[in-house]
C-alpha cells in the first residue's frame, strides 16, 4: 500500500502535512528540513519545485521559489537530494509543481525517477483533468505515483465527483479561489463550502490548503476534513529561523 494511503488507513483526523521550497532558503536544505518536519511529528511533507511562472501562489512562496532557483535548484538536482531518503525518512512525501519543468523532465521518467527515490505522490496545479485521465494518470498508475487532484469553491459538484471516481490518494480542498497565503481565520463562506463537501460522502478522504496558518484556521480544517496542509506561514518561518525552530514555531502556532 502506498503511505499516503497507509496513512489515511491509520489516522482519520487531525493530519497536517506541511510544504516547503527545495532549494530554500539554502540550495542544500532539503533533507534537513524533511528530518526536522519527521522528527517533530509532523504527518506528510509536499516539496515544492521551483518555477519561475508559480501562478497559484502568493508573495511568499513566489519568493522562496526565485530565490531556489537563484540558488540553483533544478527537479533533478532535487532527485539527487532526495536519493537517500528512505534511509532516514518513513512519513509520505509528495512533490508539488508545474507542469511545464514536469514536462521538460519527461512524465514517465519523472515517474520513474519519482519511484525510485521514494516520492509517494505528486500535486501539479495546472495539470488539466482530460490531460490527467488521458496522459498522466496510466504512467503514475504505471509507477505507483498519487497524483492529487485540487478543487476549489467554485468546482461543480458533478467535477468533485468525476475527480473523487478517478483518485485514490486524497483531495486537496482549496480553501478559496485566491493564491496561497497565510489567513488568520476562514469566514462562514469558506465553512459552508468545507461543509458542503463533507456532506458530499466523498470516497477519498480531504485535506484543506492555502491559508491554514494557526489553531483557528487549523480546527476548522480538521472539523471538515481530515486535516490541514500549511504552506506559506512555513516557508515565512523558515525565512528567519533554523529549519528546528521553524517546525516548532509551526506547530507552536497551530495546536496551541
Amino acid at each position: 500500500m502506498n503511505r499516503i494511503q497507509q496513512l489515511f488507513t491509520t489516522k482519520q483526523h487531525g493530519i497536517l502535512s506541511v510544504y516547503f521550497t527545495a532549494g530554500y532558503p539554502q540550495l542544500n536544505d532539503t533533507t534537513l528540513i524533511l528530518s526536522e518536519l519527521q522528527a517533530q511529528g509532523v504527518d506528510m511533507v509536499e516539496i515544492g519545485i521551483p518555477f519561475s511562472d508559480p501562478m497559484a501562489d502568493g508573495p511568499v512562496i513566489q519568493e522562496a521559489s526565485n530565490l531556489a532557483l537563484k540558488n540553483g535548484m533544478t527537479l533533478r538536482l532535487l532527485f539527487e537530494q532526495l536519493q537517500p531518503i528512505r534511509s532516514t525518512i518513513q512519513i509520505p512525501v509528495l512533490l508539488m509543481g508545474y507542469l511545464n519543468p514536469i514536462m521538460q523532465f519527461g512524465m514517465e521518467e519523472f515517474c520513474r525517477t519519482a519511484q525510485s527515490v521514494g516520492v509517494d505522490g505528486v500535486i501539479i496545479p495546472d495539470l488539466p483533468f482530460a490531460d490527467y485521465i488521458k496522459d498522466y494518470k496510466p504512467l503514475a498508475d504505471k509507477y505507483g505515483i498519487k497524483v492529487i487532484l485540487l478543487i476549489t469553491p467554485e468546482t461543480s459538484e458533478e467535477r468533485i465527483r468525476l475527480f473523487d471516481e478517478h483518485i485514490s490518494g486524497f483531495i486537496y480542498m482549496v480553501s478559496s479561489a485566491s493564491t496561497t497565503g497565510v489567513q488568520a481565520d476562514f469566514d462562514e463562506q469558506k465553512k459552508d463550502y468545507f461543509r458542503r463537501i463533507h456532506d458530499m460522502s466523498l470516497r477519498n478522504p480531504r485535506l484543506v490548503g492555502f491559508g491554514i496558518s494557526n489553531k483557528a484556521t487549523f480546527d476548522a480544517a480538521n472539523e471538515y476534513a481530515s486535516g490541514a496542509i500549511v504552506g506559506s506561514k512555513f516557508v515565512q518561518l523558515l525565512k528567519e529561523n533554523t529549519p528546528k525552530e521553524a517546525v516548532k514555531s509551526l506547530l507552536d502556532a497551530i495546536k496551541q
